[in-house]
């Protein structure tokens, strides 16, 4: 393997272990919402093996803690609604991926947007690959361990949020976005994406104004504004490093 390919998927993995320590310690939080809710721990369990998208499950809860099994009907189509994104994270991964049919089957429930992230972060193929497995899965293990915990010791442990639990993904997200705003697109667009999350977050149900606020980048790059300064190309596996790329 050449040098410069291993250098960049260890990083990727290194990157991706660390979002994905970050991203399953807010697992608790979850479960010991989703038991708060009325649900049961089991119950609460199935969420995370099952649907395993984080927005869409706290949307589930959310739903169900204000209506209860009353609300069902709408705590699902809002988790659907919230879940919808990770189609888009599929269609733009699938290439980058590779693989037959049974890979492509196996990477559907590890599509997330965090997986999704840190592949994109990277700028060799086999680094993306690394970089999208070990997210992936590091998560899928990690929340459901801390899901079972926060549901187990929910009562025990209080509201999570004392802990910063709920600030753990943002501040893995933050993490992979900053290396990245050196430009000015970028910078307009996060900047601008969080005014709008900010705006909309007391008047919107969960997740929603993060759907919105994404919309702001849709816009930016349609009307090509600030410039377009896009994500390089994965090199090939066997590609010489490019001058001026890690």
């Amino acid at each position: 393997m050449d040098p410069d390919d291993a250098r960049a998927a260890r990083r990727a993995a290194r990157e991706g272990l660390g979002v994905a320590l970050a991203t399953s310690a807010y697992g608790v939080s979850f479960g010991a919402l989703a038991v708060a809710s009325g649900l049961d721990v089991w119950q609460t369990c199935v969420l995370s093996l099952v649907m395993f998208t984080g927005g869409s499950q706290f949307a589930f809860v959310g739903v169900v803690a204000g209506g209860g099994l009353a609300a069902l009907p709408a705590a699902v189509a809002s988790a659907a609604l919230l879940g919808v994104r990770n189609v888009a994270y599929a269609v733009r991964m699938s290439p980058l991926l590779g693989g037959g049919l049974w890979r492509r089957l196996a990477a559907v429930q590890f599509t997330i947007d965090e997986s999704t992230a840190v592949a994109l972060a990277q700028t060799r193929a086999r680094a993306r690959r690394v970089g999208f497995w070990i997210t992936g899965i590091g998560i899928y293990v990690g929340w459901n361990l801390s899901t079972l915990a926060g549901a187990l010791l929910g009562d025990v442990l209080g509201d999570p949020r004392a802990y910063g639990l709920d600030a753990a993904a943002a501040a893995a997200f933050l993490a992979l976005l900053w290396p990245r705003l050196r430009l000015r697109q970028p910078i307009v667009v996060g900047v601008a994406a969080a005014v709008v999350a900010t705006v909309l977050t007391p008047v919107l149900m969960p997740g929603m104004p993060v759907l919105v606020a994404a919309l702001v980048a849709v816009v930016v790059g349609l009307f090509n504004w600030f410039g377009t300064q896009s994500l390089p190309p994965a090199e090939p596996d066997d590609a010489p490093e490019r001058e001026g790329l890690p």
